[in-house]
This record gives structure tokens, C-alpha cells and sequence, in this order.
């Protein structure tokens, strides 16, 4: 599964340096690209982007597979609309600002899909150009950089994955989950950006806050007192298995595998629910390398995935798109929860304290919760 593969030197790398249409007319996106030339994205209209995008006639994508919020359906129309074959790597948000990083004097990558708060840190670490899009005025103020050197494509929420064949009450909240017999699953918290929004989901159905993530890492501590952190990944083969009791993912992945575990033919059976005391929302935003060397057809691929089809696309891989005027068709909405199931949700209030945190984040795991890890 995405964003759960180790990586401590490509990490080490990201935070080595520091802390964790229409034509435009800005030059904040100049980029030097491998041939030392420049590009400025956002003055070129999206005519000569496509255009250009064709001559190109490749595209290099990180941490955007198949089967996170149905990136599958976007690249295969993609492909088939522009003639640009398309390939990607899965990684976490962190490998993937490091291989950009790493490989600038031979890059290989074009266009990322990054953990919201990662936005900033590449943009800190100039490992990326900017280009807005067409769509730049449907896209809300905090979901994208002035410069748009990253934007978010969409979002979701934490929430509860429960086998209800071997958890009989599957948890509603977190304080269900500290009552509880089970082991619960969590995921690589010193590396993985949706993991570590659950310990900040925790932290505030526990009254903390992104500048104080303490309560969320105490409640964790509990788990790994009792023995109760599953310390293995929430790969389908587990799932299909049986293997995982209760697992904490963003809802469109809790909602996409509960499906396909279906699908596969296994008779295991999975409750989703938004914790009722507390969660948090979380966007995924897309970037541009910024020593890419098919640019303009990761311009592209952003225009697509922001286009009407392309949100589309995301919510019927259960994500939330960022764009609130498209129209979902009636059984795509179905596929997604209520929102009765969201009423304690809510998104990152104060991004620069979270960034701070997040920083600390790992070393606090670390310290404070795998060390009483109970076998």
C-alpha cells in the first residue's frame, strides 16, 4: 500500500537541509530542467501545454498507483486522450520530495502526489515549479500555494476499517477503541503522512491540537502497552485473510478495500465508520518536479486530474474532491459515506504548528510508543 514503504536514507535526505484555459501571466514558475532550460508553466496557455505535452510524449509519476483513489481509471484516460505513455512509483510523501531532491542532476520523475502539509516543505526546499491551471478559482484558499507550485486534488478523512467477523462491536470512537480487545493497525507513523493525521485525529478527539499532538501519541501508548498495535501493514492479502481487525485509513481507502475484499471473493466482512469523538481531514496535493523532463505533460496531468472528469474519477476511488461544483453522477455519490458520518470531522486549522509537529512526530513514535511496544 501506498506511503508504507521504508526509506530512512531517502527521509534523511528531505529533512537533511531544514524543517520538516487561460494563459498566465506570472513568472513565478520558471524552473530549470535537465537540459538547463527553463519553463514558466503558468505563461503558456494550455493549448501550447498540450502541444507541448504530445512532443513529450511521456509522463513519470510517484506515489499516484492504480489503486489509491483511482488513480487506475485517471491514467488509462489520460493516456488514451493525449497518446502520453504514463508510468508510476509508488512511494511515500517523503521518498518522494527526496527523490526529486536526490535525482536533479538526472531526473527521472515528473508529478507527485504529496500529503497536504508536504506542499509546503517542497515548495521550502524549491523541489518544485509552479503552474495554476484553468481551474485555479474553483480550487478554496487553503488548498493550494499562491504560486500553485502545489495544489490539492482532493481529500479525506480518518477513519475505522473494522472486521466485524472477529470484532463483534466494531468502535464508533477512539475511546471505543481504548475499551476494547483487538489489535488495531496504524500503519509507519515516522514515515507515512496518513498515519500520522491518525495520531493527530486521536490527539484531538483526546482535546489536543496540532501544537499539542501529546494526547494522540499517550492514547497510541495505551495500544502498545496492551500488546494491542498491529505492527504488520493493511495490504489486501491481510485483508482478504482475515488478518487485520481494525485498521485506521483515510475513508476512501477504508471504503475501496472493504469493497474490493468483496470482490475477491472472501467472505470476511468490514464496517467503515468516521470516529464519532474526533477526526481530521487531510488533502493530497499534486506537484511538479521541478527539474522534470516532461513538464508540460505533468501540467497536463494536473489540468486533467482537476478537470470535471478527473474529480470525478477520485470520488469513484471514494476520495473527496476538491472541487465542491462538480456534480457527482448520483451512483458515484452513493459509493461515498453520509455526511452524518462527518459531524466531528474537521480539516488542518493551523498548518505551520502541524508542520512543527510532524517534524517531532517521528522521534516522539519512537520514544514514546514503540519502545512499550508489548508482543
Amino acid at each position: 500500500m501506498k506511503k508504507q514503504k521504508a526509506a530512512a536514507l531517502l527521509m534523511a535526505l528531505v529533512l537533511a537541509s531544514g524543517a520538516l484555459a487561460g494563459c498566465k501571466t506570472s513568472t513565478t514558475g520558471a524552473a530549470s530542467t535537465a537540459s538547463g532550460s527553463t519553463n514558466d508553466l503558468n505563461s503558456m496557455s494550455l493549448a501550447q501545454i498540450t502541444a507541448e505535452a504530445k512532443k513529450e510524449g511521456s509522463l513519470q509519476s510517484v506515489g499516484m498507483p492504480d489503486d489509491w483513489a483511482n488513480w487506475g481509471d485517471t491514467w488509462t484516460q489520460y493516456t488514451a486522450k493525449y497518446g502520453i505513455k504514463h508510468q508510476d512509483t509508488d512511494m511515500s510523501s517523503a521518498e518522494e520530495l527526496a527523490i526529486f531532491q536526490s535525482e536533479k542532476n538526472n531526473p527521472t520523475k515528473d508529478i507527485g502526489d504529496v500529503g497536504q502539509s508536504f506542499g509546503p516543505l517542497a515548495v521550502q526546499k524549491d523541489l518544485v515549479q509552479a503552474y495554476k491551471t484553468p481551474y485555479w478559482n474553483d480550487i478554496p484558499s487553503w488548498a493550494k500555494d499562491k504560486d500553485g507550485k502545489w495544489i490539492v486534488g482532493y481529500y479525506g478523512t480518518i477513519s475505522f476499517m473494522t472486521n466485524t467477523d472477529s470484532v463483534k462491536n466494531p468502535p464508533k470512537s477512539w475511546s471505543d477503541i481504548l475499551n476494547g480487545n483487538y489489535k488495531v493497525c496504524v500503519g509507519d507513523v515516522t514515515k507515512a503522512n496518513q498515519s500520522q493525521n491518525a495520531v493527530l485525529a486521536a490527539a484531538i478527539a483526546m482535546g489536543g491540537s496540532e501544537k499539542n499532538i501529546q494526547p494522540g501519541i499517550d492514547f497510541f501508548a495505551k495500544l502498545a502497552a496492551q500488546g494491542r498495535l498491529d505492527m504488520g501493514d493493511s495490504s489486501m492479502t491481510r485483508l482478504e485473510k482475515g488478518d487485520v481487525q481494525v485498521v485506521i485509513l483515510w475513508d476512501y481507502l477504508s471504503l475501496g478495500y472493504r469493497d474490493k475484499v468483496k470482490q475477491s471473493g472472501s467472505t470476511v466482512n468490514y464496517d467503515v465508520t468516521v470516529p464519532t469523538d474526533g477526526s481530521v481531514e487531510g488533502g493530497y496535493a499534486e506537484v511538479i518536479n521541478k527539474y522534470a523532463p516532461h513538464p508540460a505533460a505533468a501540467a497536463l496531468a494536473r489540468d486533467y486530474i482537476l478537470s470535471d472528469q478527473g474529480q470525478i474519477n477520485l470520488a469513484k476511488g471514494y476520495a473527496r474532491p476538491i472541487r465542491s461544483d462538480v456534480k457527482l453522477p448520483a451512483d458515484v455519490k452513493a459509493k461515498l459515506l453520509p455526511d452524518s458520518e462527518y459531524k466531528k470531522a474537521r480539516p488542518v486549522k493551523d498548518f505551520d504548528a502541524w508542520d512543527k509537529t510532524a517534524e517531532q512526530l517521528p522521534e516522539m513514535w519512537q520514544e514514546q510508543v514503540l519502545s512499550k511496544q508489548k508482543s
